[in-house]
């Protein structure tokens, strides 16, 4: 049979390992993106006020590149799996927060950004799907 048909993995409704390396591309992704801007707002004259609209945007970027890749991955259900993975990224934040930061709590912005990650996942599933 001519073409390259990619083929799915085998396996049940949630699969770990797909969401395991979606979640890591997605931090990768993140992390290289924080660099870049740290550079930027160290050697240019960015202000330091756009630093939360920039870490939204990264974090946005990175939850929906995790979120194509599993979708692409897993071939049905992208809003389900992106959601997921969305929601997995974000908790994984905010616990490292919990462990690394005194007197955090989460409050109305880690509640707003739980709902933006979820958000942006459902986006990214849903184009992971659709991408052929």
């Amino acid at each position: 049979m001519k073409g390259g048909k990619k083929t799915t993995v085998k396996a049940g409704p949630l699969n770990i390992k797909i969401y395991g390396r979606g979640l890591i591309r997605g931090y990768i992704i993140s992390l290289l993106l924080f660099l870049i801007v740290a550079v930027l707002i160290t050697y240019t004259s960015i202000g330091e006020n756009i630093i939360p609209l920039i870490t939204s945007i990264i974090m946005i970027v990175g939850i929906v590149f995790a979120a194509i890749y599993a979708s692409v991955n897993l071939r049905n259900k992208g809003w389900l799996h992106g959601g997921i993975i969305g929601l997995v990224f974000i908790l994984i934040l905010i616990g490292l927060s919990k462990i690394f930061i005194a007197n955090y709590s989460v409050d109305r912005i880690a509640l707003y950004k739980i709902g933006l990650s979820m958000g942006a996942g459902i986006i990214g599933g849903i184009l992971g799907v659709n991408i052929k």
